[in-house]
């Protein structure tokens, strides 16, 4: 597992010191899983799994695939909810923002502006 756990931190281009903020345990906890030298707790592959999207029998045992395919719902609702964590100064939280005060009218004539900027006809 402790290359699975590797390669998924990788995969999100992440330092050892990040991805271990991300599941609530020390870099060097995170160190010593990606050498072997020490297995995660029943609770850190829960996080890894949840935060990362990994698919659980992946992590565990190498079957399946990485990732867990999800819905276009589930996909925004990801989305969302890490904007939400990025905060105010975040460029893409204040967009987010300014969305939700659009009224029917703005959104009309947002999606006409989007329509011609990508040649919808």
């Amino acid at each position: 597992m402790n290359e699975r756990i590797k390669q998924v931190r990788l995969s999100a281009k992440l330092s050892q010191t990040e991805f271990a903020e991300k599941i609530l345990v020390s870099r060097s906890a995170v160190c010593k899983m990606e050498s072997g030298e020490n297995s995660p707790s029943e609770q850190t592959v829960k996080l890894i799994c949840q935060e990362f999207n990994v698919n659980e029998d992946w992590l565990r045992t190498g079957n399946g695939e990485m990732f867990v395919e999800l819905s276009k719902d589930e996909q925004i609702s990801a989305m969302l909810g890490e904007i939400q964590r990025l905060g105010d100064e975040n460029f893409k939280y204040r967009l987010v923002s300014a969305l939700c005060k659009l009224s029917e009218n703005d959104w009309t004539a947002l999606e006409n502006l989007v329509d011609m900027i990508s040649d919808k006809k």
